[in-house]
C-alpha cells in the first residue's frame, strides 16, 4: 500500500499571490525594481561617485544644482519607500485574514472533535453502567 503525502506549500498562500499580483502588474514590477536598486549598496557608491565628480569637475559652484537634484531625488525615493510600506501594510493584513480563517476552521474543527470524544466517553460509561461484568 502506497501512501502519497503533499508536500506543504513553499510559502504562505498570502505571500503567494502577492508574488503572483507583482508579476501581473508592470507598475508594481518597476517599483520593485528601483526600491531594490535603491537600498542597495550599488546605489550608495553611485552615488557617492557622481556626487563627488559633481562638486569637483562639473560645476564651480553645485551647491544649488545639486540641492536641487538631491532635493527631487529624495522625494521620489521617499515616494517609492511609501509604496512599499502601503503594500507591506496590505499584505500583512490579507496574511492576518487568512491566519484568522484558518485559526477559526481550526477551533470549529477542534470543537468537533471534542464533542465526538464527549459523546464517544458518555456513551461507554452508559454502556459500562449497563454491564458490571
Amino acid at each position: 500500500m502506497t501512501t502519497t503525502t503533499q508536500a506543504p506549500p513553499a510559502h504562505h498562500p498570502v505571500v503567494s499571490a502577492l508574488a503572483n499580483r507583482r508579476a501581473e502588474d508592470l507598475q508594481l514590477r518597476i517599483a520593485d525594481k528601483i526600491t531594490a536598486f535603491a537600498g542597495s549598496m550599488t546605489f550608495l557608491y553611485l552615488h557617492a561617485v557622481v556626487f563627488a565628480a559633481w562638486m569637483l569637475a562639473i560645476e564651480k559652484i553645485p551647491w544649488p544644482t545639486l540641492t536641487l537634484v538631491v532635493s527631487l531625488e529624495a522625494i521620489f525615493l521617499s515616494t517609492f519607500v511609501m509604496i512599499g510600506q502601503n503594500r507591506q501594510s496590505a499584505f500583512q493584513q490579507a496574511k492576518a485574514d487568512h491566519d484568522f480563517v484558518e485559526q477559526e476552521l481550526e477551533l470549529e474543527t477542534n470543537t468537533d472533535i471534542t464533542r465526538e470524544i464527549h459523546s464517544l466517553t458518555t456513551e461507554l460509561h452508559r454502556r459500562r453502567l449497563a454491564d458490571p461484568s
